[in-house]
């Protein structure tokens, strides 16, 4: 690695250390580059940053934000509630095993884990603590359960790394439903083992009745028909993934409108602001990350790290552990949208020179990095359930220790045995 510029990079660095934004970090180490190399025009760094919003996939992510802004509006929302507390209120620790299933079945609809902790946290988590949950515990279930969000599909950090990476949107959105399903058991099964251990009750005595349920899963029918309806419309070709967030925000206007009649005209306005607020979050962390990858490309550093890291192994396997290894570490101290976005052009190459599939690759580097959203001293999952139910981090990280290993554990598997997340796209869209 000798020869290479690398001042930019503990610029950045120390720009994350002040706390400045992940975006103006990477977009001010860049331009630093851009002025001190020689030869180089500075209008590149200027048309590295809108180049980088010049793609047809990551049209997708306003979509689906779009998407999820409405539904919320739309009742949909509290249908899913109802149903999960149908599902699972008469268990030990009821609202909190609620709050994990509510996230699952969001995972068809919200895309974003931060707005997912957001939302719980302002609608769950005061009723927890009414109840008698440790306000703590309550921020650590909201915060965790977000994490599963991303992971069903559709996710925006699969849409991201599928622009990437250059892998079929679709089949990592088929390849995140296994590892999502078994986030969501593995945290019931934490949560109900903190829960009987501190006395946590159900929501109710009962369970609610095969009448109630028939009711709830009537109710929220059309909610539950959305992630299918995107899945078997990506399989069958019907529509791009892209084109996907677009059908689904015509969808959900159409049930919030018409079917549950919710929707107003006069919510449109603060839902576009929402939206647009949030897109802007991400596409300008991007959209730097345009500017400091020119840099990197210019100085050939993921081609040499990649050398490197296949030079240290050629094992797989032992790849992916210290892949895992060093996303935990990161994912401590970086966003991890804007991780993903540093690393991925890194990391994919060496994957790829070992034989890994892209698909199970980009499931580990995304449910790695989304765990990280609930880790000190960066997690923003954390920072924002924290926030909202005025919780200190130190009792958040003793809560919620006994979640993350249980999403560890996972983590664990997927890494270990890749069928978890390759068997469904390879069994309905054939081997990529």
């Amino acid at each position: 690695m000798s020869g290479l510029t690398l001042w930019p990079i503990w610029v950045m660095l120390g720009l994350f250390a002040l706390n400045v934004p992940v975006a103006f970090a990477m977009g001010i180490a860049a331009l630093a580059f851009f002025v001190s190399a020689e030869g180089l025009p500075l209008e590149i760094f200027a048309q590295r940053i809108v180049a980088a919003t010049d793609s047809f996939p990551l049209l997708a992510v306003p979509f689906f934000i779009l998407a999820g802004a409405i539904m919320n509006r739309a009742g949909i929302t509290r249908r899913l509630m109802n149903l999960a507390d149908a599902l699972v209120g008469h268990t030990v620790g009821g609202l909190a095993q609620a709050n994990i299933v509510l996230a699952t079945l969001m995972g068809g609809l919200s895309a974003s884990a931060n707005a997912e902790a957001a939302m719980q946290a302002k609608m769950l988590g005061p009723e927890m603590i009414r109840r008698g949950y440790a306000p703590g515990f309550s921020a650590a279930v909201i915060a965790c359960a977000a994490v599963i969000t991303p992971i069903i599909p559709p996710g925006i950090g699969l849409v991201v790394y599928g622009f990437l990476a250059d892998v079929s949107v679709g089949r990592l959105f088929l390849g995140g439903v296994v590892p999502g399903l078994l986030l969501c058991a593995a945290l019931m099964g934490a949560t109900w083992a903190v829960s009987r251990r501190r006395g946590f009750k159900p929501a109710r005595e009962h369970f609610a009745g095969l009448p109630a349920l028939g009711v709830a899963f009537r109710e929220a029918a059309w909610a539950l028909t959305i992630p299918v309806y995107i899945l078997v419309g990506i399989r069958y070709g019907i529509f791009t993934p892209t084109e996907a967030g677009a059908m689904t925000v015509v969808y959900a206007l159409l049930v919030g409108f018409f079917a549950h009649r919710e929707l107003r005209l006069s919510d449109l306005p603060e839902i576009l602001t929402e939206s647009v607020l949030a897109t802007a979050t991400v596409m300008l962390i991007i959209c730097a990350a345009g500017s400091f990858g020119f840099y990197m490309a210019w100085e050939r550093i993921p081609p040499r790290l990649a050398t490197v890291l296949a030079a240290a192994t050629g094992d797989p396997l032992v790849l992916l552990l210290l892949v895992n290894l060093l996303l935990l570490f990161v994912g401590m101290l970086i966003e991890g949208t804007a991780a993903l976005i540093l690393l991925a052009p890194i990391l994919v190459p060496v994957a790829a020179r070992l034989g890994i599939d892209p698909v199970h690759f980009g499931l580990v580097l995304v449910v790695n990095l989304t765990i990280g959203g609930v880790t000190p001293p960066v997690g923003t999952m954390m920072y924002t359930a924290c926030g909202i139910l005025g919780v200190k981090l130190t009792r958040f990280a003793v809560e919620g220790a006994p979640l993350i290993l249980a999403m560890l554990v996972v983590l664990a598997a997927i890494t270990l045995y890749p069928p978890i997340v390759t068997a469904l796209p390879n069994a309905l869209m054939g081997r990529g």
